[in-house]
């Protein structure tokens, strides 16, 4: 009997995203004893995909994890967390009747989903994986002390995570889920496939560090900062809070590889309590994500539309006058992270939460031009 074919969706550039598809991959695994191969997928929050592709569910089973829900009756599986994961509440109704269809938003990384409904659900023990369950539980939901900790990348498993937000395509999750079922994850973080592709991401952290706080001003609650020039060389996660840390939310515009990323975020260590919910914010927008954290797209040649937008998202967080931001923590957090800089390397930065472009931003479009030929109307 040939092997059967299942074929792994997960959320691309997110270290949750790719320990998810390695959990899945395990847990599928124990369930029965046919030979199995795996096919892994890396799905982005962008214009270009507001579902997974049906071409990519060929398999004889398919799984989603990590990223939203789709219709198609091609779909064995689903994990998510994320409130965003369904376009209606009739969506999420009618999935949540199928008996693989798992889905739960108090969960903080899709990870931890998958392993305790993999034991209490289908009798699976993921016990080998406790520490492994906890990083990506603990990245995902951003769990450290500080910024400064937050964006520390001196601990291996914080260079596979960079590693793979830099560059977590469908390639590098082919490659390191079936590694992740099998070795430790101290050894896969130090292995030459994961150095080889860390050495230039940490060489650029020095210089994504300085471009942000180039950037960065504080419009009141809100740390802003408008980076669509040019990718970022390494992810600039939590740089923001770093910067400004008496700021409680921060909005980045960002340019991606195929359009342009409006990163929202609330900052855990500001000691002020969030007072919006960002994936409702983002999802007005087209986009999606949790309540702390989220983003939305528009496509390259948007830019004026870009920027008004992440120029509302401000006003929305907390509208105030622009103030220019002085550092003087800068080489602290430099030498935090101890890494020389470099200016020739700029791989697009992707990476985060949800974010679609769908009726929402087209009507804001619409809007918009309607607007910009009759500016004197009603």
């Amino acid at each position: 009997m040939a092997d059967k074919l299942i074929v792994v969706a997960a959320h691309g550039h997110c270290f949750d995203g790719l320990v998810s598809a390695a959990m899945f991959t395990f847990l599928r695994d124990r369930l029965d004893d046919r030979g199995k191969r795996f096919n892994y997928r890396s799905c982005g929050y962008g214009p270009n995909m507001q579902v997974v592709p049906e071409r990519w569910l060929k398999g004889d089973e398919n799984a989603i994890v990590d990223f939203r829900y789709s219709p198609s009756p091609r779909l064995t599986w689903f994990f998510d967390h994320h409130p965003t994961a369904f376009a209606s509440d009739q969506e999420r109704d009618e999935a949540l009747q199928k008996k693989r269809c798992h889905y739960d938003v108090s969960y903080g990384s899709c990870t931890k989903l998958i392993a305790e409904v993999g034991r209490s659900r289908y009798g699976v023990d993921f016990g080998r994986f406790e520490e492994l369950i906890t990083w990506a539980d603990r990245i995902d939901r951003a769990s450290f002390a500080s910024a400064a900790e937050a964006i520390d990348r001196s601990h291996p498993v914080m260079q596979l995570a960079a590693v793979v937000e830099q560059n977590g395509d469908g390639d590098l999750y082919q490659a390191l889920a079936p590694r992740l079922c099998v070795e430790p994850i101290d050894d896969l973080a130090q292995s030459s496939y994961v150095r080889k592709r860390w050495l230039p991401i940490g060489e650029a952290q020095a210089e994504t560090l300085a471009r942000i706080e180039a950037a960065l001003r504080v419009e009141g609650d809100v740390a802003f900062a408008d980076l669509h020039e040019a990718p970022l060389p390494a992810s600039g996660k939590f740089v923001a809070y770093a910067l400004a840390p008496d700021t409680r939310y921060s909005v980045t515009l960002l340019r991606a590889k195929q359009h342009f990323k409006i990163s929202v975020g609330y900052n855990p260590w500001s000691g002020r309590e969030r007072s919006h919910d960002i994936a409702a914010i983002c999802r007005d927008r087209g986009g999606g994500g949790h309540p702390v954290v989220g983003a939305f797209s528009v496509p390259h040649d948007k830019l004026d539309i870009a920027q008004r937008l992440a120029a509302e998202v401000v006003a929305d967080l907390n509208p105030g006058r622009p103030i220019p931001i002085k550092n003087p923590h800068m080489a602290r957090h430099v030498a935090i992270l101890s890494i020389p800089r470099r200016s020739d390397r700029h791989a697009a930065a992707v990476g985060a939460e949800g974010h679609r472009v769908a009726a929402q931003v087209v009507c804001r479009l619409a809007v918009d031009v309607v607007a910009d030929l009759d500016p004197g109307g009603a």
